[in-house]
């Protein structure tokens, strides 16, 4: 390509807007008549970083970077000087010249595929969105959607959609509509194992878009049959989930309005809350809130309010996201209450409290070290000494994340008096947890720690993990025996899913697996135990066993569960004939996993 020619550079300048390009990678403010923000380029706490609207510059009183917002761009996406052109001429409805030709300069190949992709995204997505509303296919799902609280209103807003049943739909309607068979089988809408089958069929649509309302991705809820509950799409030219967040189109402007931003932890909450009024509410797309996320978010919001479930999974996925928040230097708040125990998320709420329950309940939160604080105190363990010292170690990780020395005094004396204990001694305990002593190696499992513990159901995962380039077929029989939702904790729930997107994509191999994992404690986790061989020796039996103890253990839950509610009938005059019948079914199963 030859070089631009400076017509083209003259007229993007005079069109581009400084404030809304800067303001896509800085949270700006307008004082005495300029735009302040928190400079990208040093840590900062008081704004120092400015940009001149007429001027179309930028410029850092603290560390002293500054120049054109073009080159503004080239620095923060890291691309060349032509590269910025053409995607801001782009943006800004500029035709893009070189020198002396008169002639428009052709998009790269790469730009035109992701052009073509996002067309492609944009078509299936308003395939799906007819099916669901418009066809007897769809009816069932609509149904669904409609009985947790979303009004049509809603649907089309969130351009929900459904995936039909029959797997080789998609792929004979793209082939009717002039897609090649080598660009299907790169769009990241089928399966690597079989390119002609849809990686979506029978399930409900939920599009994700990036910030400029394009679609670029689907997550999926499966409605009946076998299969994990929610699908997501693979990562691809045009999606990078940890870069992205569900409904961020839809909220950004509320976000920035109230300078505050609810992050919920599913699609279908999301949707809860704005139905509720809610309307800056996101949700991440995978397993854990990336701090690439986080540091999105903090371009438009002063503070992040985390709104997970109240199971034990919800609690864990908070306080992970509490250190992610910080670590982005934004301070997070909980959404917290005491209400019944049977509302735990947005979803449920909405259906069976309506929206003003809703909104009210939004607005109860309390600050992330409170949350961490009153998590810690609640932490069982064998003796005393052992559970204080351990509580207190777990919140070490929080306070290594604060850069002021006086703000982090101020969390040692809470956490001393908490405690009943000294400063001093938690001082001690503190710098011999950050110089890598034994209170972070071995005594550290709260849910905040770098220390994951073994649990019944990360056991089985783990094995089908290390195992999965060997012997595939560990995970298969767990993912039959067991869904997803059936897991609490959360780090399996994690390595269950990216086992399940390997699966889907015909990738069962161990690099595939590692680079699939989000969080990095699991990572490492799955790591060490690929290096120390501990799941070598008849990893099926390991599997198979585990299949039988968590069934068991699910049994049981149920078992007790209904003995609760036959005792509460039976004292209120009910008839339990129905619930004894259930009971003796679980009876029938647990014996013939003993049997077995």
């Amino acid at each position: 390509m030859g070089r631009i020619a400076r017509e083209t550079i003259d007229e993007l300048n005079s069109r581009l807007d400084a404030v809304a390009v800067v303001g896509d990678y800085v949270k700006l403010e307008k004082k005495s008549g300029r735009w302040w923000g928190r400079c990208p380029f040093h840590n900062e706490k008081t704004p120092s970083f400015t940009v001149d609207p007429e001027r179309k510059t930028y410029y850092c009183f603290g560390c002293h970077e500054g120049g054109s917002v073009i080159n503004f761009v080239m620095e923060m996406d890291k691309l060349s000087f032509p590269e910025t052109v053409e995607l801001l001429a782009k943006r800004f409805g500029v035709p893009v010249m070189t020198d002396n030709s008169g002639v428009p300069v052709n998009t790269g190949a790469q730009d035109r595929k992701k052009d073509d992709l996002i067309g492609m995204y944009r078509r299936v997505a308003g395939s799906f969105s007819y099916i669901l509303t418009e066809t007897p296919e769809g009816a069932g799902a609509l149904e669904y959607v409609r009985g947790r609280g979303v009004s049509d209103g809603l649907v089309r807003r969130f351009r929900l959609g459904y995936a039909p049943g029959d797997p080789f739909w998609l792929y004979r309607f793209l082939l009717g509509k002039g897609y090649s068979t080598d660009f299907l089988a790169e769009s990241g809408l089928f399966t690597k194992a079989n390119p002609r089958r849809s990686f979506f069929s029978g399930r409900l649509i939920f599009p994700i878009a990036d910030r400029q309302g394009r679609i670029v991705a689907f997550g999926g809820r499966i409605l009946g049959g076998d299969g994990p509950k929610y699908l997501n799409s693979s990562e691809s030219l045009i999606y990078r989930k940890r870069d992205t967040l569900f409904a961020l189109d839809l909220a950004v402007n509320e976000i920035r309005n109230r300078k505050e931003v609810i992050v919920a932890e599913g699609y279908m909450d999301v949707i809860a809350l704005h139905e509720a009024g809610v309307c800056n509410a996101v949700a991440p797309l995978g397993t854990a809130f990336t701090v690439e996320q986080a540091r999105l978010l903090a371009r438009w919001a002063d503070r992040i309010k985390l709104l997970f479930d109240s199971d034990a999974a919800g609690l864990a996925a908070s306080a992970k996201a509490i250190l992610t928040c910080r670590s982005a230097a934004i301070p997070a708040f909980v959404v917290k209450h005491d209400g019944p125990a049977e509302f735990k998320d947005p979803a449920d709420m909405l259906k069976d409290k309506g929206a003003e329950y809703l909104q009210q309940f939004v607005k109860h939160s309390i600050l992330d070290f409170e949350y961490l604080l009153a998590e810690s105190k609640r932490s069982p363990d064998d003796s005393d000494s052992m559970r204080k010292a351990r509580a207190v170690a777990s919140l070490f990780p929080f306070l290594d994340l604060i850069d002021s020395e006086v703000e982090r005094e101020s969390y040692v004396r809470l956490i001393a008096d908490a405690f009943g204990t000294g400063t001093q001694s938690v001082l001690y305990d503190y710098k011999v947890w950050h110089d890598g002593g034994y209170i972070a190696q071995r005594n550290t499992e709260s849910p905040v720690s770098h220390t994951i513990k073994m649990t019944d159901e990360l056991y089985p995962l783990a094995a089908a993990a290390v195992n999965c380039e060997a012997n595939p077929s560990l995970f298969a029989k767990l993912r039959s025996a067991i869904p997803i939702e059936d897991f609490s904790d959360s780090y399996a729930k994690e390595l269950y899913v990216t086992l399940e997107e390997c699966n889907r994509a015909g990738n069962m191999n161990f690099e595939a697996l590692i680079n699939g994992i989000e969080t990095g404690d699991l990572k490492q986790f799955v790591v060490e135990k690929a290096a120390t061989r501990e799941f070598s020796e008849k990893p099926e039996h390991i599997v198979a066993d585990s299949i039988k103890k968590l069934k068991a253990k699910g049994l049981m839950r149920k078992r007790n569960e209904l003995v609760a509610r036959m005792r509460s009938e039976r004292n209120n005059g009910l008839p339990v004939e129905d619930l004894m019948h259930e009971k003796m079914f679980i009876d029938s199963e647990l014996q013939s996993l003993k049997g077995g």
